[in-house]
């Protein structure tokens, strides 16, 4: 777990390096999802194991486990401007390369395994440059705008268009759909040329990869404030993993919400309406609670999301509740975000998206694997009732830590040594 606002600024009132950074971010978001539909189909149609099919979304994902906090190092080190450039190049290769395979009648399983590792390696490195790069394309009072314009647009193209666009495509052949994903990245890529500047961190000293890995656990440990956010954002994605794990064998008949496949479906669409609505009322909500109570409703949010399906078998409820989730999901995205590229020195923004990452990618997949056990031996709502216990347990460390004057001293710190640098 963890664009454009309705009611935001227009695009005329922001600058160019920002409006390119965005439409790269579009446009990978609309390819993400359409190729993260398209190569489980395409291991469907080469075999039946669900275990072979499944290891496609797993080689996907495997990338931010492994080389998060290398590739957070190297985003610290490197120009993220040609990063992102290259990763471009990269995935319009690895996917042209999977449709001109299609084409030719020579996929096959272990092509497709290869090609998303590659994929998944260059989302790793993309996404760690891009919202490092977002302090330098905007001011920090346009944060949370920019966050919001990112986060939304990606909710809307990976949830909604892309899975559309490229259902739609693959019907007519998978490989144009592939190809289409392709020249999504070229437009990424042509617009890379339109990005003007440097954007490479200021570094004190040229150190070993592996001091650099150190250096940046040591700083997210050292700093209370980002410490704890990052606990609670890991045991809230334990707790959402694991609701999302076992909820298709409590919605779906014979489940107790007796829903079809197709209901089901528009059940989890409520995830991504409410991502798009947390976007939008992020800011507002924001300048009326203040970012520390912001936070705080999120984590309200989750606990509802995971919490109702233990109290009620009603389907209309439990959408509303994932409706609730969805919506927290974003809201904290845009303002823990902005806040953390707020507090974080530049030279560290890398590493320290990088290990957030990583500790989170670690927690959706302990999450799915101790909802299997619990609902095995204890039954599917024990899950939802231990989900929601964990959640409800994080206001202990909101309200102790997550506090509006540590929050503002964090930020004025910040400052104070942006100027001193």
């Amino acid at each position: 777990m963890r664009s454009v606002t309705m009611a935001g600024p227009r695009f005329a009132r922001w600058n160019k390096n920002f409006l390119m950074l965005w439409l790269v971010n579009a446009a990978g978001s609309l390819s993400d999802g359409m190729f993260k539909l398209a190569l489980p189909i395409f291991a469907a149609s080469l075999t039946t194991s669900a275990v072979l099919v499944a290891g496609v979304s797993f080689a996907l994902s495997l990338p931010w486990l492994l080389f998060g906090l290398p590739v957070g190092a190297l985003v610290d080190r490197l120009d993220r401007r040609q990063i992102i450039f290259w990763v471009c190049l990269i995935r319009v290769g690895t996917l042209a390369i999977l449709a001109l395979a299609t084409i030719m009648r020579l996929i096959s399983l272990p092509l497709i395994y290869i090609c998303a590792l590659i994929l998944g390696v260059a989302e790793t490195f993309a996404d760690s440059a891009a919202i490092s790069m977002v302090p330098a394309v905007v001011s920090r009072e346009k944060l949370e705008q920019a966050n919001a314009k990112f986060i939304g647009t990606q909710t809307i193209m990976y949830e909604f268009l892309g899975p559309t666009l490229g259902g739609a495509l693959a019907s007519l052949g998978l490989a144009l759909a592939l190809g289409s994903s392709s020249g999504l990245y070229l437009l990424a890529l042509l617009a890379m040329f339109w990005l003007k500047g440097s954007f490479r961190a200021e570094r004190q000293a040229q150190t070993k990869l592996g001091t650099d890995i150190i250096e940046g656990l040591s700083f997210l440990w050292q700093n209370k404030l980002l410490r704890t956010l990052t606990g609670i954002v890991t045991v809230m994605n334990l707790g959402w993993s694991a609701w999302q794990a076992v909820l298709v064998l409590y919605a779906i008949a014979p489940g107790p919400l007796g829903l079809t496949k197709f209901e089901y479906g528009l059940l989890l669409t409520g995830i991504g309406i409410g991502g798009v609505m947390g976007t939008v009322v992020a800011g507002p909500i924001q300048r009326w609670l203040g970012q520390h109570l912001t936070i705080g409703a999120d984590i309200l949010g989750t606990f509802v999301m995971v919490g109702v399906p233990a109290l009620t078998t009603n389907a209309w409820l439990v959408g509303i509740a994932a409706v609730i989730g969805g919506a927290g999901a974003t809201m904290w995205s845009v303002t823990v975000r902005s806040l953390m590229q707020r507090i974080v020195p530049d030279a560290f923004m890398g590493r320290t998206n990088g290990a957030i990452r990583v500790l989170g990618y670690g927690s959706l997949s302990l999450g799915a694997a101790l909802a299997g056990i619990i609902a095995q031996f204890m039954g599917i709502r024990a899950v939802f009732w231990l989900a929601a216990l964990a959640n409800i347990l994080l206001f202990i460390p909101f309200f102790l830590v997550i506090t509006r004057d540590n929050i503002a001293a964090a930020e004025k710190s910040a400052l104070v040594l942006e100027k001193v640098g």
